[in-house]
């Protein structure tokens, strides 16, 4: 079953890179952005406790707007 999972998320992580061809700049660095979040507050919240679905969420949101802000930022200079 461990094997089946490791499968479908890799499967699911190629299709992520492959769809982001005909993406913008901005596009990219927003969806990027919300997927290290969303990563890294599942990680967080596995480890402190508490819900893995609501670290999930938040961390995807303060991803998203990260890569907005990083992409804003990088336009500018």
């Amino acid at each position: 079953m461990r094997k089946l999972r490791i499968v479908v998320a890799m499967a699911l992580l190629i299709s992520m890179v492959a769809g982001c061809s005909h993406m913008s700049t901005t596009q990219q660095r927003a969806l990027s952005g919300g997927a290290i979040g969303a990563g890294s507050g599942a990680a967080l919240t596995i480890l402190t406790g508490g819900s893995v679905l609501l670290g999930t969420a938040i961390g995807a949101g303060v991803g998203t707007v990260g890569g907005l802000v990083y992409d804003d930022v990088q336009k500018n200079k």
